[in-house]
């Protein structure tokens, strides 16, 4: 095993943009200089076979009026898809022509941790001129994707799709498929957004309750949310305002087109490449069959509309009927915007699409002052069978009436937003934490913000089933609990309210093979898409114990918990995030260690 000296990789990844940005020089396009690149392509070009070449460099982008900087790889936005096979070992190259140290990290794949792409933690970075090469067996199947971790890069287009065919039958049969990656662009450089979010967490949020809108508040409701100094529709930090939503590169006017023939069975993959928005996905009269999460196949589970999180891929099953066209709806949580593609039988047949629904407003659940007492039962049955927290949230009004029910609770509570008491001593009490969840149950079963009084069908983690049973059947030898905290205000994030910065060498620390119960507990008031690197963990979602889902990122909803066991058998450094990616450069993020089969660290 390579040792990896912390403070030496921080170091040397903050001469270029560094792991998070905090330090070094900002790219030219981010400073004001002229745009020297052509314009990138818009769409994905498929890769594969045993020896694969990615280029990195500056461009540009434009879609509807917007343009500005990017970043192509191979020269699309997004970056070609690289088409895999399991059970054989593929050779990477990255070719950085940026004039700044570049990246890539396969989310998702299963690969030695000196190979998986984050500089600071596992690699110094790919120096400007210079090439890296990935090289491993490919040890998996499914839907996958990969990004730069080097500064802002993610944002300005640096990203793509992964798909890794089964090296036996795929249990998932279709006529045809197509690759649908989710992404936002804006004509602002993200250096220019990150500090706009610094100077006011709302500037992108032109939602806000005003004296002449009709949100369904009361008076009391106004007032309380203005005593809290929050507003109910803080849903998403960057809003349409700043963004033009893609699908494979594609902006709502751009006509992407998938066609199909009357009765096929088409599966789509859908990715969330996005930087920091939550898609809600649908596709008006065509129900969608979930058949795979993050990568792993699930028990087919029939939904009309889900919700994916930054980082998260679905793959689903849909099965077109006499209709011309079906419309496919990426809506922003917020309902500011969408992206738009259609389902078409023939090049040019066209469906309506729907107007942007109302915005959505945050309830007494996403503020942690549930009524609901779960108390500890979300932590019985080390066996995995933890049923505790009621799939259907049942009881619980997210819709305006629950506005009233909220008020009253935060009259009750004296207004103690920050009962820092309720906290755990290991938890940092500083300026970078605002808000305490006073009653933080587990929200397994929300389908995600906005989406719990939709009349038709959604999808929440609750419904997730493995296909197939597990190996893994030992119970959780110890439990974790590991907060999120932040401060809306002055834009911080953290674990357990430490940033990175002041953690970088106090990482989580698990043995090999280790087998333990992470309890994840949310003290803000946004919804948190959280991934480990170099690991698939068990969602604690009411599943037999040999048959709960198997993710890499877990969205934690406002003011609510989430748990999962981990079998910490991957050994060395690896990076556990929030995939918001302002939120992560803004701090929270940590480096999770599992020792070397003998003891050692890695």
């Amino acid at each position: 095993m390579i040792a990896v000296n912390r403070r030496k990789f921080l170091g040397a990844g903050a001469g270029g943009m560094g792991l998070l940005g905090l330090a070094g020089a900002m790219p030219a396009w981010a400073r004001g200089a002229d745009i020297l690149a052509g314009n990138a392509r818009k769409g994905l070009d498929e890769i594969s076979g045993p020896n694969i070449d990615l280029t990195v460099a500056r461009s540009a982008f434009a879609t509807g009026n917007r343009r500005g900087g990017a970043i192509a790889v191979n020269g699309t936005i997004p970056g070609p898809l690289l088409r895999l096979q399991e059970g054989t070992t593929v050779r990477l190259n990255v070719h950085n022509q940026l004039e700044e140290d570049t990246s890539i990290h396969w989310h998702g794949l299963l690969v030695p941790f000196q190979l998986d792409g984050v500089p600071g933690v596992s690699f110094p970075g790919v120096k400007p001129g210079e090439t890296f090469t990935a090289e491993f067996p490919v040890r998996q199947s499914g839907t996958y994707w990969w990004h730069s971790h080097s500064g802002l890069q993610e944002q300005a287009g640096h990203y793509g799709a992964i798909v890794i065919d089964p090296a036996g039958p795929d249990p998932v049969q279709a006529d045809r498929e197509y690759i649908v990656v989710l992404s936002e662009f804006s004509a602002m450089s993200p250096h220019t957004i990150f500090d706009k979010l610094k100077k006011g967490e709302g500037y992108f949020n032109y939602n806000q309750n005003t004296w002449t809108d009709d949100y369904p508040l009361s008076g009391e409701d106004r007032r309380m949310w203005a005593k809290m100094r929050m507003m109910p529709t803080d849903i998403l930090d960057v809003s349409s305002a700043a963004y033009t939503y893609l699908l494979n590169g594609h902006g709502p006017l751009d006509n992407l087109e998938y066609l199909f023939r009357p009765g096929e069975r088409v599966r789509l993959r859908f990715i969330n490449a996005g930087a920091m928005t939550f898609f809600n996905i649908r596709i008006p009269g065509l129900p969608m069959t979930i058949v795979q999460a993050d990568g792993q196949n699930v028990e087919p589970v029939e939904v009309d509309e889900f919700q994916i999180g930054v980082a998260e891929t679905y793959d689903v099953v849909v099965t077109p009927g006499a209709q011309q066209a079906y419309t496919l709806v990426a809506e922003s949580m917020d309902r500011s915007g969408m992206g738009i593609a259609t389902l078409a039988s023939a090049p040019g047949a066209r469906a309506a699409i729907p107007p942007l629904r109302d915005p959505p407003l945050l309830t007494m659940a996403d503020m942690g002052m549930s009524g609901m007492d779960h108390g500890s039962s979300g932590d019985a049955g080390m066996s995995g069978m933890d049923h505790g927290s009621g799939g259907d949230m049942a009881g619980m009004d997210h819709g305006s009436s629950g506005q009233s029910e909220m008020a009253g609770m935060a009259d009750m509570s004296g207004m103690q937003m920050r009962d820092t008491s309720l906290l755990p001593p290991d938890v940092k009490v500083g300026p970078g934490l605002d808000m305490v969840s006073m009653n933080p149950v587990d929200r397994m079963g929300d389908p995600g913000i906005g989406l719990a009084d939709v009349p038709h069908r959604t999808l929440d983690y609750r419904k997730l089933r493995a296909l197939t049973p597990h190996r893994e059947g030992r119970t959780p030898s110890r439990r974790m609990e590991i907060h999120l905290t932040g401060n809306m205000e002055r834009y911080m994030w953290s674990f357990d309210g430490k940033k990175f910065s002041a953690v970088s060498d106090e990482p989580i620390r698990f043995a090999y093979n280790e087998r333990v119960r992470v309890k994840l507990v949310n003290d803000t008031m946004m919804a948190h898409p959280i991934h480990l690197h170099g690991h698939f963990f068990e969602l604690v979602n009411g599943a037999p114990a040999d048959r709960q889902p198997l993710k890499h990122t877990v969205i934690l909803q406002p003011g609510g918990s989430a748990q999962f066991d981990l079998t910490a058998d991957e050994p060395g450094d690896w990076a556990f995030h929030c995939h918001l990616l302002y939120h992560m450069h803004a701090g929270m993020f940590q480096i999770v260690t599992v020792a070397n089969p003998d003891g050692s660290e890695a």
